[in-house]
């Protein structure tokens, strides 16, 4: 059971007394109040009994501010889950009391001041259409108490305090996971420690694509099979266990992390809408690696309206032949088959014209990056992610076998492509937590060892409490995430979950390379350190597998 504040030293006297009691009394009047919202914003979009698209829209502020309000709540009940649980089997120590006692009082206080949706945008109740005395439904006790007492700075100093005393490569705060995923854990972060964070600044100022042992490496460890079925070669694990994965490989560099998200897009979309022929010829070769995926969806100037698309397939026989501009394209060169969206009924202008293709090609290299006949392209230079590389592609009548349309059924591909998104913004927010972990990693490292007037920096309250902070939100971004995966891992529809977890970790992430970076000053904009490039990967997180708007603005639509 958690310890009682009169059990304590005056030193550590900074937890609230009866700490879950308290937390866990707040979650009634925060669905209350939520549910409030929703009313308020339905009535601005509502029309004839319908939310309209257009009204969602023209509301954005309010609209996209009721799903950054919904994110809180669920965040704030799946940190009251996690602290219960671990309660439960005595794990709930000082660390983990700290980080739950901040993570309300801060996120207590954002909801009735002001949720951040980025650094220039701060969501208010009002913003929603909520007024002062629907607003009045957060006086409750255990509110006042929370936002009063919990996220002080003697509280952030304790936590970071504490943190010191724990070994860098440890998680901060137990996660909750069971003894599987905890062994999977420390797997990978051994495996990242040792084979990944020494090289990865280097390929990254080289602008260098991870070199062909990783994913050799990768593979003999099970990653690309990791959630494929047995049947077809995988090893039939949980999402939950790829968050795990990804997250610990995105801590050493995002780019590896997301070696094996283009793998688990691949395998979704088969596994959701394949025929069973395809099933057998693609899973075990995604399993082992001896196929490489991309997804080659996003076209020039259509961006999220994947609707928009202009890339056509053209009947050729029994075969097909592509013609069209793909952009953004992760890891293009070196891969084996384009899980590919293309437009197979010409007169058709939104979705429903769309089909899914697992288009093959030949790997290139360095020097012949695209060595198919049909098929050219380009490298695209990026701030960060570089380890992949970005392409624009090209494709002027590339041959595509007719038994590789997905399916065996055109007008499909829109749909399908929905199927995965559960499981791609699940492993975005992995790699989200990945890469605030590593900020953490790097900053706390630098804290404590550069020296300024005299001592560490670490001993500053400031800086402190950003370390502080970075570590409260890695656990509620991770909790969410968890959540998310466990619901899909159920076979319960987790859209909104999933959405949820990936808008606060791309926030979060974003938020934990800048303050990192802050902390090491000048220095952190250096090239030569860390820090830099993590500032890099962490901002695409906001943008790719849904920008922050479409994520926010999915999430409102379905709520409502």
């Amino acid at each position: 059971m958690p310890r009682d504040a009169t059990d304590q030293t005056s030193e550590t006297n900074v937890i609230l007394p009866d700490l879950l009691a308290l937390t866990g009394a707040t979650i009634t009047p925060l669905r209350a109040l939520l549910d409030t919202a929703k009313d308020c914003v339905r009535d601005l979009v509502v029309v004839d009994g319908r939310v309209s698209g257009a009204k969602v829209e023209a509301e954005q502020t309010a609209s996209h501010g009721l799903a950054w309000l919904a994110t809180y709540v669920e965040a704030l009940a799946q940190m009251q889950v996690w602290a219960e649980k671990i309660n439960a089997e005595g794990k709930f120590g000082d660390i983990e009391q700290l980080i739950h006692q901040i993570a309300f009082g801060e996120y207590l206080w954002q909801i009735y001041g002001g949720i951040p949706m980025n650094q220039g945008e701060v969501l208010r109740l009002q913003d929603i259409g909520l007024t002062q005395d629907q607003m009045r439904g957060l006086m409750e006790p255990a509110v006042q108490t929370l936002t009063q007492g919990g996220n002080t700075q003697a509280a952030r100093l304790r936590l970071v305090a504490l943190m010191q005393e724990r070994s860098a490569e440890v998680t901060v705060g137990a996660t909750g996971l069971d003894e599987e995923l905890e062994m999977i854990r420390d797997q990978f972060r051994r495996y990242a420690v040792e084979k990944v964070e020494p090289f990865a600044h280097e390929w990254h100022l080289k602008d260098e694509l991870i070199p062909m042992e990783i994913i050799d490496e990768l593979a003999e460890m099970g990653v690309f099979g990791l959630t494929i079925p047995e049947e077809y070669g995988g090893f039939g694990l949980s999402k939950a266990s790829m968050c795990v994965v990804s997250e610990e490989l995105s801590r050493g560099y995002i780019g590896v992390g997301s070696l094996g998200t283009r793998s688990e897009i691949a395998a979704e979309l088969i596994l959701a809408g394949g025929t069973e022929e395809q099933k057998q010829k693609w899973l075990p070769a995604l399993a082992s690696a001896e196929k490489l995926p991309t997804a080659v969806f996003t076209e020039p100037n259509t961006g999220s309206d994947l609707g928009a698309l202009r890339t056509r397939a053209v009947k050729d026989g029994d075969d097909y032949k592509v013609t069209g501009n793909k952009t953004w394209i992760t890891h293009a060169s070196r891969t084996h088959v384009m899980t590919m969206l293309a437009r197979t009924d010409p007169d058709s202008t939104d979705y429903k014209g769309l089909s899914m293709f697992l288009a093959e090609k030949t790997p290139g290299d360095c020097e012949h990056p695209f060595p198919t006949d049909g098929m050219t392209g380009g490298e695209i230079e990026v701030l960060g992610y570089r380890g992949m590389k970005e392409y624009e592609l090209a494709f002027d009548n590339f041959h595509v076998d007719g038994a590789n349309l997905l399916g065996g059924e055109e007008g499909k591909g829109f749909k399908q492509l929905m199927e995965t998104f559960e499981s791609a913004r699940i492993q975005t927010a992995a790699r989200a937590v990945g890469v605030a972990c590593s900020a953490l990693d790097v900053a706390m490292q630098y804290a404590q060892d550069r020296k300024q007037f005299g001592k560490s920096l670490i001993e500053f309250p400031r800086v402190a409490s950003k370390l502080a902070m970075m570590a409260v939100e890695i656990m509620i971004t991770r909790q969410l995430t968890y959540f998310s995966a466990f619901e899909k891992d159920q076979g319960r529809r987790c859209d909104v979950e999933a959405g949820m977890a990936k808008l606060l970790g791309a926030r979060v992430a974003w938020a934990a390379a800048d303050n990192g970076l802050q902390i090491h000053g000048g220095n952190g904009f250096a090239l030569e350190y860390k820090i830099s490039r993590i500032l890099c990967d962490a901002r695409i997180l906001n943008i790719f597998e849904g920008a922050g708007e479409i994520q926010a603005q999915v999430i409102a639509r379905r709520i409502l």
